[in-house]
C-alpha cells in the first residue's frame, strides 16, 4: 500500500473532507489533493504532522507497518506514561530503589 493510500485512508477514518483537513492544518487544498492522490511526494515535515494529527506512526504512513503504531510495537498507556515522566525525574539512587521495588514485587 502506497503512504498516499494511507493518508486517505486516515482521514476517511476520521470522517473528514479534505477541506476540513487543510483548515485544521493551515494548508492549500490542491496541495493535500495532489499527496493524497500520489501526484507528488509526502515531504518529511508534513509526514510528522500528519502522524501527530492522527496519533499514528511515521512507519505507518510511509507503508512500512500495518501496526498504526508502527513497527516499534504497542504504545505505552496513559498511566504507564504517567510513570515514565515520573521515574525520568528521580535520580539515580532513586531509579535503583524504584527497580529493587519493582522487581521484588514481580517475584
Amino acid at each position: 500500500m502506497q503512504h498516499y493510500q494511507r493518508i486517505r485512508d486516515l482521514r476517511e477514518d476520521k470522517d473528514l473532507t479534505q477541506e476540513e483537513l487543510c483548515r485544521q492544518l493551515y494548508m492549500h487544498k490542491t496541495t493535500y489533493t495532489n499527496y493524497e492522490q500520489g501526484k507528488h511526494t509526502v515531504p518529511l515535515d508534513f509526514a510528522v504532522t500528519l502522524a501527530d494529527f492522527y496519533g499514528v506512526s511515521l512507519d505507518y504512513i510511509a507503508g512500512r507497518s500495518f501496526s498504526q503504531q508502527g513497527t516499534g510495537g504497542e504504545r505505552l498507556t496513559k498511566p504507564e506514561q504517567r510513570m515514565m515522566e515520573m521515574y525520568r525525574r528521580l535520580d539515580g539512587e532513586q531509579k535503583e530503589i524504584v527497580e529493587r521495588l519493582m522487581a521484588a514485587l514481580l517475584k
